[in-house]
């Protein structure tokens, strides 16, 4: 039987893994690779290291498969998205660490140039705002400041871009491909997501140089084929697949539909939402992105919150607090009491993301009285996952005039049921979690099957799309709604805090 492996290559690991053509799970391995912190605010990854975890899994993946005598039809990536990775072209040996998506060294950067009036040009072209968190910047300073040469031997990419260049002989003089597709490129700030190319007005902008970027391929389809030698794989391998992780994810939760939205609920939580075909105008609070392209030039795109807290606030009351000892405690614990006692907590450790963009916001807990527990501190921690998520689908049906009309979730957070009933009354809609909860892996799994002829259609691939449970909203959403009320009381209390 023929499988579909993902390379998921994550911010703190590699994971591989397979899918058969009936869309079932045939296996998987996985490598964490080390961070590096040089100084606060600045995060990096080695990328020798983040191609050794590659090989490691890939050959630990494909013994399994041999092992039962199973074939690889196509291979697909999915990736940690906005980090900057630079290396040579001649030799394929990195120029610097890779700047990660969670480095805030160019924010004085990105500061100026809103101060100098770019951030609605920026915003039109782009669908982003003027933020260290995107690649431009990062791409900037390696070469004004870590002295990588400008030149045509310098190779600049995504983590995707760098893992197909290796894939696909690892040199120029063995024909490695330098690829990336749309669903990448729109989070560099130097793609213009309405005329899906590189923008030179942005490149000059943002002082990179376009010619050392990836060819923007589309996310499914025939991108390169392995070379002999690099992995344990078998040389001629196509690699068909690409997009980055939260559209992967998306494309993995089949929302394939304008309107249909998942979210991903992680240290922090990503929601999309599928808007169809048409780009639309940049909304306050929200991003515009590439969704993905298919091989028959059609795109979809997506709008997208990013909430920077659920899960690490449960990581908070484990290891700051040290009110649980096991992440895995805090759903029980939530549960053993009825309500929240009348706290509310606002986890904006790190300010707050989509809708509000304050990064002025503090982390506020409201409520406490001589009653409250840790029971109840526990359960603020649930409900705040959801009440962030009502704040971005609020604000992406005013943007979109489109109903959502179910919520397709995963990550680790979606294990709780109580999560899931939470998120089912605040929303007023159906919550679904699907059997295979690797969404993102899932995603570049699809891509690749659909890009290789594995399967030929949407429709195909929906149906190895399989719900393990649904909640339903309660009947009577007057107490949800209340309970909305008072935590947006909670939420105005946090903003500005240290303005």
């Amino acid at each position: 039987m023929a499988v579909v492996i993902a390379i998921d290559a994550g911010t703190t690991g590699i994971r591989a893994f397979a899918l058969d053509e009936k869309g079932r799970p045939a296996g998987w391995s996985y490598r964490e690779f080390p961070q590096h912190y040089p100084q606060p605010g600045w995060v990096e990854h080695d990328l020798a290291d983040i191609w050794s975890a590659t090989q490691v899994t890939l050959a630990e993946l494909y013994e399994q498969l041999s092992e039962r005598g199973e074939t690889v039809a196509a291979i697909g990536i999915t990736n940690q998205r906005e980090t900057v990775a630079a290396w040579s072209r001649r030799e394929g040996k990195p120029l610097a660490r890779a700047i990660v998506w969670q480095d805030r060294r160019t924010a004085a950067r990105c500061e100026a140039l809103a101060g100098a009036g770019h951030l609605p040009f920026v915003r039109e072209r782009t669908g982003l705002v003027l933020d260290p968190y995107f690649t431009a910047t990062k791409a900037a300073w390696l070469l004004e400041e870590a002295g990588v040469p400008a030149g045509p031997d310098l190779a600049l990419g995504t983590i995707d871009s760098w893992v197909i260049w290796q894939l696909t002989g690892g040199v120029e003089s063995a024909g490695a491909v330098h690829a990336t597709d749309p669903s990448n490129a729109s989070r560099t700030l130097l793609f213009d997501i309405r005329d899906l190319r590189w923008s030179a007005e942005l490149g000059e902008l943002f002082r990179v140089p376009l010619d050392a970027l990836a060819e923007v391929r589309p996310s499914s389809g025939l991108i390169g084929r392995t070379a002999a030698g690099t992995t344990a794989l078998p040389a001629g391998i196509p690699i068909a697949g690409i997009a980055g992780d939260q559209q992967a994810a998306l494309f993995g939760q089949a929302c394939f539909s304008n309107g249909m939205t998942k979210n991903t609920y992680g240290t922090g939580s990503f929601v999309l939402m599928n808007v169809g075909p048409q780009c639309p105008p940049p909304v306050e609070g929200l991003l515009t992105t590439v969704a993905w392209t298919l091989a028959d030039g059609s795109t979809a795109y997506a709008l997208e919150g990013a909430i920077f807290v659920t899960g690490a606030a449960v990581q908070w009351m484990r290891d700051g607090l040290k009110l649980i000892n096991e992440a895995g405690e805090i759903g029980p614990l939530a549960e053993s009491v009825p309500d929240n006692g009348g706290i509310y907590l606002v986890p904006a450790f790190t300010g707050l993301g989509s809708p509000w963009w304050d990064p002025h916001a503090r982390g506020t807990l409201v409520g406490i009285t001589r009653g409250t527990t840790r029971a109840h501190l526990a359960r603020a921690v649930v409900e705040a996952m959801a009440y962030q998520t009502r704040d971005v689908v609020d604000a992406m049906e005013a943007a979109s005039g489109r109903q959502v009309t179910a919520l397709r979730v995963d990550g680790g957070a979606s294990v709780m049921p109580l999560l899931l009933q939470l998120q089912a009354d605040q929303l007023g809609v159906a919550v679904t979690r699907p059997t295979v909860t690797e969404t993102t892996a899932l995603g570049a799994s699809y891509l690749a099957g659909l890009g290789a002829g594995m399967w030929s259609t949407l429709d195909e691939v929906t149906q190895r799309w399989v719900p393990d449970v649904e909640v339903r909203p309660a009947d009577d959403r007057s107490a949800a709604d209340s309970a909305y009320g008072q935590w947006k009381r909670a939420v105005e209390r946090s903003r500005g805090w240290a303005r």
